[in-house]
């Protein structure tokens, strides 16, 4: 009893007491002021799970709208297919008007057979008066009347076309930093029609004069591929149709769309300069039979003139020349690289 006594009285029971009300105090506060925190925290977390809903209820309407977009495209590229693919069925070749003008000529149909006909009669003339026997002018009267117009719409109708392809990404350019800058898109295709280099320019200004006429401009834009039969032309009237319909930038399509065309230059310059060895050696091929021949009649026009004075010979000759025809296409097909 002495000794708790003692121990009582002693400095060390006086830090012991001390501790001990100091632990109550703070348990007392603790438990009194624990239910408060534990609301704060119930409701942040009661906002953290309405924010989290919230989010992902955003998320999944957004996601929505992205599927919904996603298919309004895919059904309008899915339409236009369709409707190209039913307009090459009725029409596997162009119309005569359509033919002529992608080829930049305004002739009627009455020009051209009238500029067919003079053709194959001076063709015919030169042939028969130089001596040639009535058979072989009457087949150069032939290739006159039938062959060489229409190669030159086609050459020209193939010139125009590169021309096209080479200034079309500058035009496309032109109203993608037009739109960016915040003009109107009238504006930015009379811009581009004025600016342009032709048959760009000229194709621009077609489409403006439709919709000086009231026409919507992805109607207007429609037929620029009718004009202009290329790839190209179609990407440009689909991006005009799918934005009319479904919305969202123009500018980023169309600067996709300067790129994609850009591409697809950059691709046909390097398919046209790895088959150039095998146009050069398809030209070696085909024109070294009449190398050949002009030689020939050049050392022994007696001998050589064999092929030209007896039946024979010019039923050799045409057989000759169907084969070479023939391997002339055959090989043309053959590095002829379409993308």
């Amino acid at each position: 009893m002495a000794d708790l006594n003692s121990f009582l009285v002693s400095p060390l029971a006086d830090y012991l007491i001390s501790a001990l009300i100091v632990v109550s105090v703070v348990g007392i506060t603790f438990t009194l002021l624990m239910p408060l925190f534990s609301k704060d925290k119930l409701g942040k977390r009661k906002e953290g799970l309405v924010q989290k809903n919230g989010t992902q209820q955003s998320g999944r309407s957004q996601k929505i709208d992205v599927t919904a977009r996603r298919k309004t495209v895919q059904d309008q590229l899915n339409a236009m297919e369709a409707a190209q693919a039913a307009k090459k069925k009725n029409a596997d070749k162009p119309i005569f008007t359509d033919w002529i003008g992608q080829a930049g000529l305004s002739w009627s149909k009455s020009k051209f057979y009238f500029i067919s006909v003079v053709c194959g009669c001076i063709v015919f003339a030169v042939s028969f008066f130089s001596g040639q026997s009535l058979w072989i002018s009457i087949a150069l009267l032939f290739v006159g009347v039938f062959g060489i117009p229409r190669f030159y719409v086609s050459r020209r109708r193939k010139k125009r076309f590169n021309q096209f392809l080479d200034e079309f990404p500058n035009a496309v350019d032109i109203i993608v930093r037009g739109i960016k800058s915040g003009m109107p898109l009238g504006e930015c295709l009379h811009v581009a029609a004025s600016e342009a280099k032709d048959p760009v320019g000229l194709e621009f200004a077609l489409v403006l004069d439709k919709m000086q006429m009231g026409i919507p401009l992805a109607e207007a834009i429609q037929n620029m591929p009718k004009r202009v039969p290329l790839q190209e032309t179609n990407f440009l009237a689909i991006v005009f149709a799918i934005q009319a319909q479904a919305g969202g930038s123009l500018s980023d399509a169309l600067n996709n769309l300067s790129k994609t065309l850009r591409q697809r230059k950059e691709m046909k310059g390097k398919i046209r300069a790895v088959s150039q060895e095998a146009k050069s050696s398809a030209a070696i091929i085909g024109s070294l039979p009449f190398i050949v021949t002009i030689m020939l009649y050049l050392i022994a026009p007696s001998y050589i003139r064999l092929l030209v004075d007896t039946d024979i010979g010019l039923i050799l000759v045409a057989v000759g020349l169907t084969w070479m025809t023939i391997g002339i296409f055959v090989m043309r097909k053959m590095i002829d690289f379409k993308i």
